[in-house]
């Protein structure tokens, strides 16, 4: 199974490797922006964490901030935890071509 012919699909759109962002796994209710406020610097943050890649500066001091009126130190290394085992787990399927969830 080659990069075009598996069952991940990119963001956009198309076979890949890679898996849903946190914004598309939202559907319509984050694309409407009825998400509460806490809610979406929650997501803003795991995007940039899981993207890390993809800008110079991965987690601007704006992401971190945002997320940082919402939840204290507590809630904000709760929430870098559940980012990190989340996508630790999502690289262990993309590289293992195991779907989520086909287990059992």
């Amino acid at each position: 199974m080659n990069a075009a012919s598996t069952p991940y699909p990119r963001a956009g759109g198309g076979p890949g490797v890679r898996g849903y962002g946190a914004r598309e796994c939202l559907g319509s209710a984050g694309a409407s922006g009825v998400t509460p406020e806490a809610e979406r610097a929650a997501l803003a943050l795991a995007e940039a964490v899981t993207r890390l890649s993809d800008r110079p500066d991965p987690v601007p001091d704006e992401i971190w901030d945002a997320a940082a009126r919402h939840y204290d130190e507590r809630g904000l290394a709760a929430l870098i935890l559940m980012i990190a085992t989340t996508n630790l787990f999502n690289r262990l399927d993309v590289s293992t071509r195991q779907p989520a969830g086909s287990w059992g």
